[in-house]
């Protein structure tokens, strides 16, 4: 485990670092609890800080390992309201990521300013959420479909801070109660799917005590490789969110061969991991919802809602295990005046900024704001960091372009399906430029058309170019018949093959006969049809060009039919003489072959008189 050992090399070089003395700050105590139930590791840490020096304190500082941090897609932290208040009302802190002097390389620091510095003596209480993707690592990293999976999670029992803790615990919640092996240290213990650590107590800055968890977690891991949502404003009434999924199964990889049968005969344990569906949460009033791929649309969904929210279940065309990849799109319409307002002049859009789907992990996000032709002064405001860049798209009757804001964010997850803001003028009698050129268009067209009825452009009727026409007219008509009989033939000649393998399953020889005999009857009247069509063919001129592989068509069609009536024959005498299997394959294989070739030979025809 090549991780848990960087992780470890890390943790002894930073015990060997001379570190300062930040403040006269302590964590007079440390609460962790890590929430490993999905593939999204959530850490809830409540720090309860404590001011021992005389100076005033206005900022608390968190470490984190680099190589955790770049796994990091969330941090927030708000003032801790004590247990039985709720926490909707709290203020989230601000924090920065900061560089001190004279710490560890290795380390990234996050600084959280206080709401009001502390003085000697005060303390203060305040709640970390730290959100990582792929922090879970499959072991082994491949598996059959019958395996369950299991993932290895890295941490430190002891809490890694540059300030000394008094008494510090911690809790890693596990989504079953199976585990395969976890670090055992003093004061661990296991109580049903929870590991407990600690209590520890005074701990000194920057210690730590790597710990390796081992456990079955089969919950799907569905990531988002890249996902593009596009919301297009149209100020006659609606949003239109149109989402690109290119999806992933980022846990253990599938090894082996996939059995459909065992999956649905027990999908729960021959498949214990793999991706069933996603349920995405849509806002109450979405409508004229669709659910497609490259191939068109996927039946297997199923949408529902009320009030308050509207959800829509869709299952993948397949169930999805580990390595497998699946990419679609799903698309609704939203009412514009729940998400569209007015402040002062200007207008802005309020919309949430993430995936529906709470399940899904999201590797790069690219949020497109398509605005209304002659939008301008546009400005955004996000509750988070995020790349931005603005583009042009025409659409339908555009004449400069639709503004475009593209916002792009990485390692995204649930937690930034918050609501973000666009704001930007718009001129409402720009509304009526389309409508204006969509009636100026048809009045132009209706003129063209009263104009084209009115005038005279017709050919003379007596004119050699018209003769001709109607003569090549005539000839084509001719040519179109002849390969509808053929047609009819290639298709007689099918069912005569049919009335072979008949025999081979039934043995019954007369009824093979009969069926000949019919098919013969019908062949006839069919060349009967055939001369005129020909004798038409050879006495027009118009028809030079094209005579020669229409001739050659019905040659290559007789002596197709004369090869399948002898190797009927002979089949059929076979029979008669209780010949064995393989002695009658031998004695059709090489009529067979000529047969082959002959049908090619038609088909290849049939092409070039379409062609000419």
């Amino acid at each position: 485990m090549s991780m848990g050992f960087r992780f470890d090399l890390l943790l002894f070089t930073i015990a060997l670092l001379s570190v300062p003395v930040l403040s006269d700050l302590i964590l007079s105590k440390v609460d962790r609890r890590v929430d490993l139930t999905s593939q999204i590791v959530r850490i809830t840490s409540t720090l309860k800080v404590e001011n021992e020096g005389t100076d005033l304190v206005s900022e608390v500082l968190l470490a984190f390992p680099d190589n955790q941090a770049k796994k990091l897609a969330h941090l927030v932290a708000t003032p801790n309201e004590g247990k039985g208040k709720t926490k909707s009302s709290a203020v989230s802190l601000p924090v920065e990521v900061v560089q001190p002097d004279g710490m560890p390389p290795a380390l990234t620091f996050y600084s959280v300013s206080l709401p009001k510095g502390l003085g000697k003596g005060d303390t203060f209480t305040l709640d970390v959420l730290a959100v990582f993707t792929h922090a879970l690592q499959p072991f082994p990293e491949k598996i059959s479909q019958a395996d369950i999976q299991l993932v290895v999670f890295y941490e430190t029992a002891h809490y890694l801070s540059p300030y000394m803790v008094k008494v510090q615990s911690l809790s890693v919640k596990l989504p079953d109660a199976r585990i395969e092996s976890f670090t055992k240290i003093e004061n661990a213990k296991i109580q049903g799917s929870e590991i407990k650590y600690g209590p520890y107590e005074n701990l000194p800055p920057f210690s730590y005590s790597p710990i390796v968890v081992h456990f079955e977690g089969n919950q799907p891991f569905a990531v988002a490789q890249e996902l593009e949502r596009e919301l297009e404003i149209s100020h006659w009434g609606s949003v239109q969110v149109t989402e690109h999924y290119n999806l992933i199964h980022g846990g253990a990889q599938s090894k082996g061969e996939f059995s459909r049968l065992d999956y649905q005969a027990r999908p729960y344990i021959r498949g214990a991991s793999a991706v069933r569906r996603l349920v995405a949460k849509l806002p109450p009033r979405a409508h004229s919802v669709y659910y497609r791929d490259e191939i068109g649309n996927i039946s297997t969904s199923n949408l529902w809602g009320d009030h308050k929210k509207t959800e829509l279940v869709i299952e993948p065309r397949y169930p999805m295990f580990g390595g497998w990849r699946t990419a679609f799109t799903i698309g609704y319409g939203l009412p514009l005046q729940d998400f569209l307002f007015e402040s002062g002049k200007k207008r802005y859009l309020n919309i949430s900024f993430g995936s529906p789907m709470d399940e899904v992990v999201i590797d790069t996000l690219i949020v497109k704001v398509v605005l209304p032709e002659g939008s301008r002064d546009i400005s955004v405001s996000a509750p988070f960091p995020v790349k931005q860049w603005q583009e042009t798209k025409l659409s339908h009757l555009d004449v400069v372009g639709r503004p475009v804001i593209v916002l792009e964010k990485t390692n995204v997850v649930p937690e930034h399906n918050q609501y973000f803001q666009v704001y930007y003028k718009f001129n409402s009698l720009s509304m009526f430029i389309e409508p204006l050129m969509l009636i100026s268009g048809y009045f132009l067209l209706f003129v063209a058309c009263i104009i084209y009825t009115h005038a005279d452009l017709s050919i003379s009727k007596s004119s050699p170019s018209y003769l001709a026409k109607l003569q090549w007219d005539e000839v084509q008509a001719a040519v179109q018949q002849v390969q509808n009989i053929i047609s009819r033939c290639l298709t007689i000649h099918d069912k005569l093959e049919a009335s072979l393998r008949d025999l081979s399953r039934s043995g019954d020889v007369q009824a093979c006969k009969a069926a000949r005999k019919a098919f013969d009857g019908l062949l006839k009247d069919l060349s009967k049809d055939l001369k005129p069509l020909l004798a038409f063919l050879q006495s027009s001129p118009q028809a030079a060009p094209i005579l020669p592989k229409v001739e050659d068509l019905v040659a290559k069609e007789r002596d197709l039919q004369e090869k399948l009536m002898v190797k009927h024959s002979t089949v059929v005498d076979s029979y008669e003489k209780n010949s064995g299997r393989r002695e009658t394959e031998n004695r059709v294989a090489s009529q067979q072959q000529k047969i082959t070739a002959l049908r090619q030979e038609v088909d290849d025809l049939f092409e070039i008189i379409d062609e000419i």
